[in-house]
């Protein structure tokens, strides 16, 4: 659309714009997703130009190309904070071993888990890993999600971490879907390292000396990650890894206190990290450190409901504290293969006991917000990038509820069509 065309968005049946502040929402800011009848949206270009009734638009852009949304839902596209989209096959033996009940970190310490995926990727070429991920950014695409943050964490090696890292900007250079980069090379201590008595040591040595510089230095990470969790990283590691990450030019997210209580929300919150994701096992002084931060508490159902393990994040102690909450799909092959983002909406309501309101200011604005592009993307506000979507619906509830259901008909980002139903 760089010729100056204008596009309208019309005769929509609601309009979900969640405008307000361009800011993470929180306590009563997640109830009010500014819902509207009769309002569509006008695209020029990368840009939505403006937001207004449906005959003001007409008047004002009497030249402009129209897309009817034949009485559907019109709103943000998706934003998907939290996945693993970069991966080689699936564990579907470690679904059938949790079932019989061997649990995760047993699974990772016999070689399963992370490391199966990790022996997987690094046997793969760059263009295999490029095109097994492509079909799941389509089938994100397919839900309405716009905007994707992607991990590294499966090479574990500064070659295999910086492959994955590159993979991931092809991606991104391919388009159209906006990607933001992440490393993770702090996802586990290789096992090569185990073996050795200062093993978890120099691998810490070796991300914080060789892998951020070179991440750096080729500008591949936009965020840096640890999983600082009880039997991986300890609060004391996960602190030096992302003092260093932050020391070469990298935002910090943290993988907090998912299994069990490590006091990593805590971290999260006095190194001002963008985001902490899982929360599962949050401590009350960790909801107390996170609500006095600026840190968005990222909740991740699917994994929870995958992993059998019949608890959830306590996300109304959350909001009812102050944080500011987001959901994303945590989609990876070993405990969330999750590519459907309306499904997330669905376990925000039915597990996580958010209102629907509340769960699409999880998914929309907050989720930029745990991406540090609250000001860019979200909701559907003049200046704002054109990433929207239009379901197959006619009230923005029916998303969560209709679960399982693919009822998005069209998703646009940054201006360009990134999903189109048959």
């Amino acid at each position: 659309m760089s010729d100056g065309t204008v596009t309208l968005f019309v005769n929509a049946a609601q309009t979900v714009t969640c405008a307000g502040p361009a800011r993470a929402r929180r306590d009563t800011e997640m109830q009010d997703a500014a819902v509207q009848a009769g309002v569509g949206v006008a695209v020029q270009g990368e840009r939505i130009v403006a937001v207004d009734h449906d005959a003001a638009l007409r008047g004002r852009y009497p030249d402009a190309v129209e897309i009817d949304c034949d009485r559907g839902v019109l709103a943000p596209g998706f934003v998907d904070s939290h996945t693993h989209t970069v991966f080689g096959r699936a564990r579907y033996e470690e679904h059938e071993l949790r079932a019989t009940g061997v649990p995760y970190l047993e699974i990772a310490r016999r070689g399963g888990g992370i490391h199966a995926s990790v022996r997987d990727l690094r046997a793969r070429s760059d263009d295999e890993l490029y095109s097994v991920a492509v079909p799941r950014l389509r089938a994100l695409a397919a839900g309405g999600v716009t905007t994707v943050e992607i991990k590294s964490g499966y090479g574990l090696t500064v070659h295999d971490e910086l492959r994955s890292l590159r993979v991931i900007a092809r991606l991104a250079d391919a388009g159209p879907l906006n990607i933001v980069p992440t490393c993770l090379g702090a996802h586990e201590v290789p096992l090569e390292y185990r073996e050795r008595p200062d093993g978890r040591a120099a691998w810490i040595d070796c991300l914080t000396n060789e892998l951020y510089p070179a991440v750096a230095a080729e500008r591949l990470a936009r965020f840096a990650d640890v999983f600082c969790e009880p039997g991986v990283f300890t609060v004391p590691e996960t602190r030096r890894l992302l003092t260093a990450a932050r020391s070469h030019g990298m935002d910090l997210k943290l993988h907090a206190d998912e299994l069990h209580d490590g006091g990593a929300a805590m971290l999260a919150a006095e190194l001002g990290a963008v985001s902490a994701d899982h929360l599962a096992a949050i401590s009350p002084e960790g909801i107390a450190a996170l609500a006095a931060s600026s840190t968005v508490a990222t909740l991740l159902p699917a994994t929870m409901l995958f992993l059998g393990t019949g608890r959830q994040a306590p996300a109304r102690a959350m909001i009812d504290a102050g944080i500011a909450i987001a959901v994303a799909t945590d989609l990876n092959p070993g405990t969330s293969p999750l590519q459907s983002f309306p499904l997330v909406l669905t376990l925000a309501v039915s597990q996580l006991r958010l209102s629907a309101a509340e769960a699409w200011i999880a998914g929309t604005v907050n989720g930029a917000a745990a991406l540090g592009l609250a000001g860019e993307t979200g909701q559907l506000r003049q200046g704002f990038r054109a990433d929207l979507a239009v379901h197959a619906a006619d009230d923005f509830r029916a998303l969560p509820y209709w679960f399982g259901e693919r009822l998005c008909r069209v998703a646009w980002a940054r201006g360009r069509a990134c999903h189109l139903s048959a």
